[in-house]
């Protein structure tokens, strides 16, 4: 529970919590220290100090108890006074021990003087001219006998805390300035690494201490083995889809000369099929293969894509009240991907609704239709490539090879976000979600 509590209040950054590593130490070290220089040093030496005063002040009150008459006894008081640089009075007026708020030793000096002298009055530390004002009780009545400050407490104690208190906070600042150095090549590693994450390539050069350097280093491998990867799966897919357009061309010639009946019927339309087939995965080889982002309008790119959907002849209507602003973004390929959602919408429904959702964090790209919808345990397994949740859809309204969902999905995931699947709450079929950070 402490450990949690702990926890919340502790800095999230690693620059965060280095200076904590620093401070914590330095300022515990400054605080023991001090304790220990003033109760036990400072404290010991004014303890001393005002304990051979006592001693002093006794043998003078000593001289005027042995001697008769206030006269002969402060005569004689001051023989032995005026040497030791202690000023004698006689008479006082009532009062009690005073000692400043902030008088750390004033304390000490007032108890160590009661005990050293039985005769002491009271003690007056609180005198403007930095003097010590000691009142006894003698056989004479009471005498007041004042001594320099200096005589009880080590001149300018404060110096040795405020220089250790300067060096600490100029050895701090060294310190922070040498962990922000040591921070900012991780800061710029997970700027590269996230951007890439995004979709956009960093230049990114390993810098800063030696396990920095080799993470930034095995960053750099790790994003070329990836690029290398994406390049030969489009080149792959490409190319096989590429080399069967020829046969599937001649085959269309094939059948364009032959007489009509059901059984060329039923092959021109397998060839169709095959064709739209081939179609789906140049498209989703080419989800890899983004172009630049560009600053556009996220509902522009909504508007065009209902547009073509209207054009193809589907029943495509856009949200109201889809609010407008500009980021950085791929066009074609987000385009692309709400063309997949909105096909799929409009295969296994009768309506579609595509719209637009900004918030402070994040763009959501929202379709919606009226279909069967996909249940929860399948959402993940339909995102995956070449899964058909034939269950789930109406496999009666039109045919595919279950790449739509996922084509879109690496597309979001290039974006560095991610699409959700869910329930329609108002047309009752999928709601699919682009989701991406502003």
């Amino acid at each position: 529970m402490i450990a949690q509590t702990l926890k919340a209040y502790m800095p999230s950054s690693l620059f965060g919590r280095a200076v904590l590593i620093v401070v914590l130490p330095v300022g515990t070290i400054l605080l023991v220290m001090s304790i220990v220089f003033i109760q036990r040093l400072y404290e010991d030496v004014t303890r001393q100090m005002t304990g051979v005063l006592g001693n002093e002040l006794q043998l003078v009150v000593n001289r005027i108890n042995d001697v008769d008459g206030t006269a002969e006894a402060m005569g004689a008081a001051l023989v032995v006074a005026e040497p030791l640089d202690i000023g004698v009075s006689t008479g006082t007026v009532e009062g009690e021990d005073r000692v400043g708020a902030f008088d750390l030793s004033g304390r000490v000096v007032v108890d160590t003087l009661h005990d050293t002298v039985p005769a002491v009055l009271y003690v007056d530390l609180e005198d403007l001219d930095k003097r010590v004002r000691v009142t006894l009780e003698t056989a004479q009545g009471p005498v007041t006998l004042d001594v320099p400050r200096s005589r009880v407490t080590a001149r300018n104690p404060h110096q040795f805390l405020v220089w250790i208190g300067l060096t600490a906070l100029v050895m701090t600042l060294v310190a922070l300035i040498y962990l922000r150095n040591q921070v900012r090549p991780i800061r710029r590693l997970a700027t590269a690494a996230e951007a890439f994450g995004r979709g956009r390539m960093m230049p990114y050069r390993p810098s800063g201490a030696a396990e920095v350097r080799a993470a930034g280093g095995a960053f750099l491998k790790m994003r070329d083995r990836i690029e290398l990867q994406i390049e030969q799966r489009t080149l792959m897919l490409s190319g096989v889809s590429h080399d069967l357009r020829t046969p599937l061309t001649r085959m269309k010639l094939a059948l364009g000369m032959m007489d009509e009946t059901p059984e060329t019927e039923d092959l021109r339309r397998d060839v169709q099929d095959m064709e739209a087939m081939l179609t789906t995965f140049l498209n989703f080889a080419q989800a890899d293969a983004l172009e630049d982002p560009e600053r556009v309008s996220p509902l522009e790119i909504v508007e065009r894509a209902v547009a073509r959907a209207a054009r193809a002849g589907h029943s495509v209507q856009l949200f109201e009240g889809s609010v407008d602003m500009t980021s950085m973004l791929r066009p074609a390929a987000l385009g692309r991907a709400l063309d997949n959602l909105i096909g799929n919408g409009a295969r296994y429904g009768t309506n579609v609704r595509v719209g637009l959702e900004i918030s402070e964090t994040e763009i959501r790209f929202v379709v919606e239709d009226d279909g069967p919808g996909i249940r929860e345990d399948e959402r993940e397994k339909a995102l995956e490539p070449f899964n058909r949740l034939d269950s789930a859809r109406n496999q009666d309204s039109g045919s595919g090879v279950g790449l739509g969902l996922a084509i879109a999905a690496d597309i979001a995931r290039q974006h560095g976000g991610e699409l959700k699947l869910d329930r329609s709450r108002d047309l009752g079929g999928l709601r699919a979600e682009i989701r991406l950070p502003r």
